[in-house]
């Protein structure tokens, strides 16, 4: 479903999420803008989905919640709350309640068939990339500041292969910033089009978010939704 308050597709809506086909190029949220107006205006997913369910009237108290993040140059299957409530549920158990499939273009052409990447992943001091580390001292770390080492489980398998690249299907056990991005550069095999971890420069960066399965956090019911867009 589109409509003429959004640029993008609608794959479902109910009373307690809104799921979206985001294009390239479209920011999830804002950035670190000064002022509330500021941020309000700028065109993001967030705010159009916000125009949307306020049905245009600007004083309505009708918002989205973010739930989690898809990097700007990142297409594919998004999920917002319309309840704080709910949206607070998912972020608690992320990781339980969902599972994340995605598409990505990588440079290499990869001989194996399947892998899985595992690392501690921490983001320098500025915020700027994400790099694997040793593991910490505490081995069952998991959370704190946003410097502290996560683990993150990358499964993946080859689609296809050639001319240069490898289409690979990529399953998310964990839900880092930039996760895809850093295991697959790290090996030698960086995302097309994604120069800030060393790929060559491309009309897009080839990151696809295929499908997204999830289940309800209060009602069990299991739902899955999939992309009708693709990476070109």
């Amino acid at each position: 479903m589109r409509t003429k308050f959004l640029p993008f597709e609608v794959l479902h809506e109910d009373r307690d999420v809104v799921v979206i086909d985001k294009p390239a190029g479209l920011l999830a949220t804002h950035t670190h803008l000064a002022g509330r107006a500021a941020r309000e205006s700028q065109p993001t997913a967030e705010n159009f989905l916000n125009s949307y369910v306020r049905k245009g009237q600007a004083k309505s108290s009708r918002r989205v919640w973010l739930v989690h993040r898809l990097d700007r140059e990142t297409s594919g299957v998004m999920m917002f709350a319309k309840d704080e409530r709910i949206a607070s549920a998912f972020r608690e158990r992320w990781g339980e309640l969902t599972e994340k499939t995605y598409l990505a273009r990588v440079e290499g052409e990869i001989a194996d068939e399947s892998g899985v990447f595992e690392s501690y992943l921490q983001e320098d001091a500025d915020g700027y990339r994400m790099r694997s580390v040793p593991m910490p001292a505490d081995s069952n770390q998991r959370g704190g500041a946003a410097t502290t080492p996560k683990f993150a489980r990358t499964e993946w398998k080859r689609v296809s292969c050639g001319n240069g690249a490898t289409i690979v299907e990529v399953k998310l056990k964990t839900g880092r910033k930039n996760q895809i991005r850093v295991h697959f550069s790290e090996a030698g095999h960086p995302v097309v089009g994604d120069v800030k971890y060393g790929g060559r420069k491309a009309k897009r960066m080839f990151l696809h978010s295929l499908r997204l399965k999830y289940t309800h956090p209060f009602t069990g019911k299991v739902f899955e939704f999939e992309s009708r867009g693709t990476m070109k």
